[in-house]
Order: C-alpha cells, then sequence, then structure tokens
C-alpha cells in the first residue's frame, strides 16, 4: 500500500466520520406521528407485562383496536377474558368472570393505557408529552427500535413542555412512559408506562393493521343483564361507588 493510502486508511480508523444518518428526537417523532395520522382505524396484537420492583407480575395477551376520535377496545384473550373499552366518553372495564363492569369518566381515568389513546386522537405527541428524548435506561425489544422518553403531562414534574434532542434521565418523581419505536417505518413496537410511585406497566406490539374495518358497535358496550355497574372514579374506595344492575 502506498504511504499516503496508509495514512488515509490509518486516519480512517482512529478518527471514523460522524454518522449523520442517525435521526434526531424530533425527526423520530414525526415519523412516529406520520405512520399513525392518516388511519382511521387501528389493530394490533399486545402482551401486557406488570412490574413490580423489576419483578414481573403477571402477563396479559389480546388485540387491541383503536378509531378516531378518542376509542379504544383492548380485548383480553390470556390468562384469561377481560374487556377495557374507551367509547370516547366513558371508561369500561369489564370482568366477565366476577359479572361486574367499572365505569369512569375517560378524561378523569388515570389507567396506565391511557397514553395510547394518542393513537386514536390527533397524534401529536406533544398533547401527553412535557418533554421527549432518548432514553438511556433501557435497551431496545428490537435490534432496530429507538427508545424515547416522554415525561407525562399532569405528573409531578411541572416542567415547560419541550423537545430536546438530548438524553433524559429517569426519574422516579415524575410519570412517564418509554416508547419504543422502529426509526424505518415509525411504527410502535412497546410502551412502558411507569408512574410516580415506580409502577411499571409494558405494552408490547405486533401484527399492527391500519385502516381495518371496524364495526361502530365494537366501540359501545352494553352490560348484560345481571351485570354490576361500579360507577365512579377507578381510584374511588368501594364504598363510595355507586352500584347499578346491568338491564
Amino acid at each position: 500500500m502506498r504511504p499516503g493510502l496508509l495514512l488515509i486508511s490509518t486516519f480512517a480508523i482512529l478518527f471514523p466520520v460522524p454518522d449523520h444518518t442517525s435521526p434526531t428526537v424530533s425527526a423520530l417523532v414525526r415519523r412516529f406521528e406520520s405512520a399513525y395520522r392518516s388511519s382511521r382505524t387501528l389493530q394490533a396484537n399486545f402482551l401486557e407485562t406488570y412490574f413490580d420492583s423489576g419483578k414481573v407480575v403477571r402477563s396479559e395477551a389480546g388485540v387491541a383496536y383503536f378509531a378516531k376520535p378518542g376509542k379504544m377496545r383492548w380485548e383480553y384473550e390470556s390468562p384469561e377474558p377481560n374487556l377495557y373499552l374507551v367509547d370516547g366518553k366513558w371508561s369500561w372495564f369489564y370482568v366477565p368472570a366476577d359479572h361486574t363492569v367499572t365505569r369512569t369518566h375517560a378524561k378523569q381515568s388515570a389507567d396506565s393505557r391511557t397514553p395510547l389513546a394518542l393513537l386514536a386522537g390527533e397524534m401529536k405527541v406533544s398533547r401527553i408529552c412535557k418533554s421527549v428524548g432518548f432514553d438511556t435506561s433501557s435497551s431496545p425489544a428490537q435490534a432496530q427500535g429507538v427508545v424515547l422518553r416522554c415525561d407525562l403531562r399532569g405528573s409531578d414534574d411541572t416542567g415547560p413542555g419541550t423537545s430536546s434532542t438530548q438524553s433524559i434521565s429517569p426519574s422516579v418523581h415524575s410519570s412517564y412512559a418509554l416508547f419504543e419505536v422502529d426509526p424505518q417505518s415509525g411504527e410502535l413496537v412497546r410502551i412502558l408506562v411507569v408512574d410516580s410511585g415506580g409502577v411499571q406497566v409494558e405494552f408490547r406490539f405486533s401484527h399492527w393493521q391500519f385502516d381495518p374495518v371496524l364495526q361502530g358497535s365494537k366501540f359501545s358496550f352494553q352490560p348484560a343483564k345481571g351485570v354490576v355497574i361500579v360507577d365512579g372514579d377507578f381510584a374511588a374506595a368501594p364504598d363510595t361507588r355507586e352500584r347499578k344492575p346491568g338491564r
């Protein structure tokens, strides 16, 4: 090898050219928003896992459906059938084995699935996130995945809403969500929701379908005869809720 080429090769090894192809936080957010914004309906398989002190407490799986404006349906198939439904006004959680459904106003719900209502809305990340940045606390579930941290609005940390290209360190003082996104397609791979007490719920998604044909009745809940309606905030004490028999 000629001396000049040898010197160039040495510099290339010691001082590699910076990779300018990696997307910025803003570019990833735009790609994520764009992937879902044009679809009126969505469908995906999901695996939901609850963690306590880093240990798996339980896992559930099923199919999730989304429809604009503001409707969701989570059909749990294993380990037992359950249903979580948001019809745009009310949130319903139905446990067939208990013959009970819990109802609360959708806007008052603090359910861990609430951030995912983003997919059934205007698809603006800034509506639920005060700030967004690269996350350094966890490895992606997929090799090509990129993890973003979203500090959720309405949590203890009341800082201004910004979007930054800097990494954001985790904090136990505020509720946040980690979004893992495919940087090429913008599709959501998983979301990990962490509340201010450190409780963690992870949702992993697969087999996304865009604009599947879904009947409007899929996002309407009609309690069967004998089903008890527990009316009020999910967090309310049982004796303060109004119980009504289903018609």
